[in-house]
C-alpha cells in the first residue's frame, strides 16, 4: 500500500498521497491510496473493494506480442462512460490531417516564442498546431503545437483520443492531476500522458509556454543500445509514474475530448479523477533532461544526432522511426582536428527544433527559448555564419565544455507540413535565411 495523507470521506473530499513517484519505463506497476483496493489473483472481481468499478484502459490491441502491450486495470469511484453527450466545441487552432495543410515550401523556416495570451487562457485553450504529417484518424504520423497558458485548468478535464502527448515544459511549471495520480513538471523535464488519459493542469508559476508532440502512431519507447552497450542515454530508473491518487468530488464539471483534431465538450457531474487503485504499464510518466547521460566522439568527426535519442516511435521498417526525440543537453566537446558544431547537411528525415534555454551551438543569434525552426526532406541547413567561422578557426586541442544549454529535435521520416497559422504568424522570421548569406567563398585551387 502506498504512503497516503486521507481526508474525510465527504462528498468534495480529495484524498492525495505524499511526494514521491514509482521508478522505471513502462514496469508492471502496482498503487493503491485506499488498503485493499486493488484485487488480489484477477483483474475484474465480482464486487471490487470499497464499491469501485473496474475498468481496463488498453494503450495497444488486445493481441500485441506481450513486450509491446500496453494496459492498466483502474478501480474508479464510477466508470469513464458516466457523462452527458458531447457536443462539438469549435476551435481553429488545431490540426490533425496534413492532407490539408498549404503547399510545404522546401524554405528554412524559424520562429520566435509564442507570446503570453492576453485573455485568460488555460493549457488545452492555449495550443496552436504548427506542424505535423499523416493523421490522427490514421493512428500514423504526428502533429507539433506549441502552448502558452495563463489559467489554471478549474473544474475542467481533458483527454485525447488522436494520440499520446509529448510535453516539454519551456517556461513556467506545470501540475498535472491525472486519473492514475499526479505529476510536477518543470523546464528541463518532460511528461508524457498516454492516448485517453483524463488530467488537468494547473500553474504554479502563473503562466506557461512550451512544446508537445503527439503521437498518432506506435507508443513511445526508449531505443535500443546497440553498439552502445548496456548503459547510456535515457536510463529506465529516472523515468518517473505517479501513485494512485483520487478525488471524490461532485459538481458542475466540464470534460473536453479531442478526437480527429476536433475538441467535443461534455458536462459531467463529478471528477474524473476518481481512481483509487490501478495496476499495469499503460500510465503517465515523466522525465528529467538533465539525467540524460550524454554520449560522444573524443576522436575525431561530430556523430549524428541518433546518439541524442531519448524516446522513439517505431515504424513498421526496421531502423527507421515515425518520431525521434532528440535533444542537445550540456556536454564536453573533445574531438580534435574537427568541426566540432553540427556539420552542413541535407537529411532524408524532417527535422522540428525547439530551444528550452540558453543558446544552441550551431546557432549563435536568433534562435531564442521557446522558439522553433523546421528543416525539411533535404533543405540544406547548418551553422551559421559566425558559429563556422569561429569554430574553424578554434582551438581544438583542449576540450570545451558546451554549458548552459537545453535544445530538441522532434525527428520524422515523413515531411513535417506547417500549417496555416505557422506560414503566416508575425512570429515566423523572414529573414532566417540570411543567417547563411554570410558564408564565404574560401576556394583556393592553388592552396591544400
Amino acid at each position: 500500500m502506498d504512503t497516503s495523507t486521507r481526508t474525510p470521506n465527504t462528498a468534495s473530499s480529495r484524498l492525495e498521497i505524499e511526494p514521491g513517484y514509482q521508478s522505471g519505463f513502462a514496469n508492471e506497476f502496482a498503487t493503491e491510496a485506499l488498503p485493499g483496493a486493488l484485487p488480489e489473483g484477477r483483474n475484474s472481481p465480482q464486487r471490487a473493494a470499497y464499491g469501485l468499478y473496474a475498468e481496463q484502459l488498453s494503450g495497444t490491441a488486445f493481441t500485441a506480442p506481450r513486450g509491446h502491450n500496453r494496459r492498466s486495470w483502474l478501480y474508479r469511484i464510477r466508470p469513464a462512460a458516466v457523462h452527458k453527450p458531447f457536443t462539438l466545441l469549435p476551435s481553429d487552432r488545431l490540426v490533425a490531417n496534413f492532407a490539408e495543410v498549404p503547399p510545404t515550401p522546401p524554405n528554412q523556416l524559424r520562429w520566435d516564442a509564442l507570446p503570453m495570451p492576453a485573455e485568460p487562457t488555460d493549457f488545452v485553450d492555449g495550443w496552436i498546431t504548427m506542424a505535423g504529417n499523416g493523421a490522427a484518424e490514421a493512428m500514423n504520423g504526428c502533429a507539433i503545437h506549441l502552448y502558452a497558458a495563463n489559467r489554471s485548468m478549474k473544474d475542467r478535464f481533458f483527454y485525447n483520443a488522436d494520440g499520446e502527448l509529448l510535453i516539454v515544459p519551456q517556461e513556467g511549471r506545470l501540475h498535472i492531476a491525472t486519473e492514475m495520480g499526479r505529476l510536477d513538471v518543470e523546464p528541463f523535464e518532460i511528461v508524457v500522458i498516454p492516448r485517453g488519459v483524463r488530467f488537468a493542469v494547473s500553474l504554479p508559476d502563473g503562466t506557461a509556454r512550451g512544446y508537445i508532440c503527439e503521437n498518432f502512431g506506435a507508443l513511445l519507447r526508449l531505443p535500443d543500445l546497440g553498439p552502445i552497450g548496456s548503459n547510456g542515454l535515457a536510463n529506465p530508473r529516472d523515468f518517473l509514474t505517479p501513485h494512485a491518487a483520487y478525488e471524490d468530488r461532485e459538481g458542475d464539471f466540464e470534460l473536453v475530448a479531442k478526437m480527429n483534431g476536433n475538441l467535443w465538450r461534455a458536462d459531467i457531474g463529478h471528477s474524473p479523477l476518481d481512481v483509487v487503485a490501478w495496476h499495469g504499464n499503460y500510465a503517465p510518466y515523466k522525465y528529467d533532461l538533465r539525467r540524460f547521460n550524454t554520449i560522444g566522439s573524443i576522436s575525431f568527426d561530430h556523430p549524428d544526432p541518433s546518439i541524442f535519442l531519448v524516446l522513439q516511435s517505431q515504424s513498421d521498417t526496421p531502423g527507421v522511426d515515425t518520431i525521434d526525440f532528440v535533444i542537445f543537453p550540456p556536454r564536453w566537446l573533445a574531438a580534435e582536428d574537427t568541426f566540432r558544431p553540427p556539420w552542413f547537411h541535407r537529411n532524408v528525415a524532417s527535422e522540428f527544433m525547439g530551444l528550452v534555454h540558453g543558446v544552441y551551438d550551431a546557432k549563435a543569434e536568433g534562435f531564442v527559448p521557446g522558439g522553433a525552426s523546421l528543416h525539411n526532406c533535404m533543405s540544406g541547413h547548418g551553422p551559421d555564419a559566425d558559429t563556422f567561422e569561429k569554430a574553424s578557426h578554434g582551438d581544438t586541442s583542449t576540450p570545451k565544455k558546451v554549458g548552459d544549454t537545453m535544445a530538441f529535435m522532434f525527428e520524422t521520416r515523413t515531411l513535417i507540413k506547417p500549417t496555416r497559422f505557422a506560414l503566416e504568424t508575425a512570429q515566423l522570421q523572414a529573414h532566417y535565411y540570411e543567417c547563411w548569406q554570410g558564408l564565404k567563398k574560401h576556394f583556393n585551387p592553388e592552396q591544400r
